[in-house]
This record gives structure tokens, sequence and C-alpha cells, in this order.
């Protein structure tokens, strides 16, 4: 699939009936079970998610929010409230895959195997069972090292620079032995980001933007800010504003490998699309296929490289291979291969308050659109 092919299209307003449709000459039919439709997605259910989405902003309890869902060449695009469709969103969560991404460009480049012990490129990261940490572990949620540090939000408030986050990675007690469990982790992620600076010499968001967010054309696409001003992008909505929190200059220019990246809801369709894809670049066809494919075979959950490919977890009727990532700012994007289906939904409202009445739900009309 070519995220940037010419496709149909349903764009803007609110109402999907009598939107204008621009059919590719060149849409190819790619094969697909019996029980899928043949093309495109059910427009009635679709209106359904519109509907949803809508509502919740008209009602206040969302400010704002973009929605792309792609199937082929076709595309229906939304935005609602005070975004546009190339608003920009802090996008959290997903900003994992694509460190992740960051990680197997080295691989794919013979700078370093996933058996690699972390300690190999981070000699700081030692004692107890850090030796047995590897690079895999790191991707996969299975290193032992926790969601956050005991100091988080410590050095939050104190706007405390990355590499204090590191450092305190480097000295946090590890939960459970390598490799043995599945417990979300970014500071994980972290020192994965550390291992690319570390490997490559540039920062990671500069390595992103050169080496996959430039040859992929995700030009609206960077860790950190990426120049822009915070006015320019959609305000998360905070419970108590300070100066460290999403909304913050702190914050938004971080750049954390975890969750700093800010995309727009097309940009993030595009990436995760690329996964898909089947050409050598920037990275191989096999490595493509082993980030979205079970890495933890037998663990409580089940990951990939980066992308969480658990598929109810996005749509109840999602079928096996289907990966994806949620965003604690209120955000998920997923692809389901067997459907050739991306969904991509971005909103302001954090996860915590919106997953289980909006994110859940608009992926399952979404994930059912298809075998309408």
């Amino acid at each position: 699939m070519n995220a940037h092919s010419t496709r149909r299209k349903f764009v803007g307003g609110t109402a999907l009936a009598g939107a204008a449709l621009v059919q590719d000459a060149t849409e190819t039919a790619a094969a697909t079970p019996s029980s899928l439709r043949p093309s495109g997605c059910d427009a009635a259910l679709l209106e359904k998610a519109d509907r949803l989405i809508a509502e919740q902003v008209a009602s206040g309890a969302v400010w704002s929010a973009a929605l792309v869902v792609r199937r082929g060449a076709f595309e229906f695009v939304r935005a609602y409230g005070r975004a546009a469709v190339n608003t920009p969103f802090l996008i959290a969560s997903p900003t994992k895959p694509m460190t992740a991404s960051a990680v197997l460009l080295l691989l794919d480049q013979g700078e370093l195997k996933l058996a690699d012990p972390v300690q190999k490129y981070l000699p700081q990261f030692r004692g107890g069972e850090r030796a047995a940490v590897t690079i895999q572990h790191l991707l996969t949620h299975t290193s032992g090292l926790p969601d956050m540090l005991p100091e988080n939000v410590e050095l939050r408030q104190r706007h405390a620079p990355l590499s204090e986050f590191v450092a305190g990675t480097y000295r946090t007690e590890l939960l459970f032995r390598p490799g043995t469990r599945v417990s979300y982790q970014s500071m994980g992620i972290l020192l994965a980001g550390a291992v690319v600076e570390r490997i490559s010499g540039q920062s990671l968001p500069a390595f992103l933007a050169a080496s996959v967010f430039g040859p992929l054309k995700l030009s609206a696409t960077s860790l950190g800010l990426g120049g822009r001003k915070i006015s320019d992008t959609a305000l998360c909505q905070v419970d108590v504003a300070s100066d460290w929190d999403w909304n913050s200059t702190y914050w938004r220019n971080l750049g954390v490998p975890w969750g700093g990246a800010h995309a727009t809801v097309r940009d993030l369709a595009g990436f995760i699309e690329q996964f898909v894809a089947t050409e050598n670049r920037p990275w191989t066809a096999a490595t493509r296929l082993a980030m979205r494919s079970v890495q933890t075979e037998g663990l409580n959950q089940a990951w990939g490289l980066g992308w969480l490919v658990e598929p109810r977890a996005f749509g109840q009727t999602c079928a096996r291979g289907t990966f994806g990532h949620f965003g604690a700012t209120g955000t998920v994007v997923w692809h389901e291969p067997v459907a050739h289906l991306t969904c991509a939904l971005l909103t302001t409202r954090p996860a915590a308050d919106s997953r289980a009445g909006l994110l859940g739900p608009v992926s399952d009309l979404v994930a059912q659109s298809v075998r309408a």
C-alpha cells in the first residue's frame, strides 16, 4: 500500500452523504476474504462514527479531533472543533513505534543487533540483571524497566533535561527478570532512543527527521515541536494547567522518545501504512514484517517491535495481524492487513477519559464498516 497514492476521498463537512467522490483510475482490487466488502467502507457506519465524534465535540467533552479512515484508494477524513485536517496533535505513545523504527533502521544498516545487550551501547546501564537486558527487550516491553521513574513528576516540575531521565533509568530498579513478562515501559523506549543517539551521533529528533520522516515525506511529523508554535497545534485538555503539562513549552520541546511526537492525522496514518508496504526503503521488508509480528509469544501480552499486536484492543471485529498503538493524550492509530484498513483518530481529551467512550467505539465502527 502506498500511503501517498491518489485516493477516493470523502473530505470535510460533518455529513458523509452526498460528499464528492473522485475515483483513482489506477486503483487495483486487492484479494480479500469473501466476508469483506469488495471495496471501500460502509457509509452508514462511517456516518455513525462521524456523528459520535461530532456530538462529543459539540457537547464540549472534546475540544478538537481529526479522523482518517483509509482502505486502498478510499479515504474518509474529517476534522472537528478547533482542529483542521492539517492541525498537528501531540500524539503521545504512537511515538514509541517511531522510536522503534529508528532502532530498526540501524539494524538494517548493520549498526546493531536485537540480541545486543543494552550495555554495549550504554555502559552506564549496569548492575543487577541489567546485563541481561537486550535491545529487543526495550522494544517489546519485556526489559523489566518501569513505565515511569519514581522521580518522574519531580523531574518534570523542575524542567529537567532528557539526559536526567536517561541517567535515572540507568539507576532505577528492574521490576522483574528481563524477558520473563510484558510490562509497559516508557523508560525502555527512552533507552532505545539513547542507543540511536549513541550510534548515530545525532539527536533522536534529528535522526528521525532526516532518516525516517523525510524519506517518507511525513512533512508534518516531528519529535518535539519541530519549530512550530504551540498555538499552531491542538491543545490537550489537561486537568490543571502548569508549566510542565502537555501544553507547556517545556514538555512540547522536550521530545521524549516515548510520547513527544507531533503529527497530523494523515501523517500518522501514512506512517503506520509503511509497515505493510513492500519496498525496501527505509526498512527492509523483513524488518517491516518483524515490527508488526508478535515477538512475545507465550507471555502475557502480544507486542511486536514497538507496535501492539492485539486485534481486539482496537476493534472487536479486527482480524488477526491488526497492529497499532493508543496515546495518553487521546489518540489511536491501527492497521488491519487482512482488510487493508487504516484508522487514525486524534483527539485532545486524554485517553483515560476518551478510550472507552470514543476511541474504542469509533475503532469498532470503522472495523465493522468493511464487514457490513
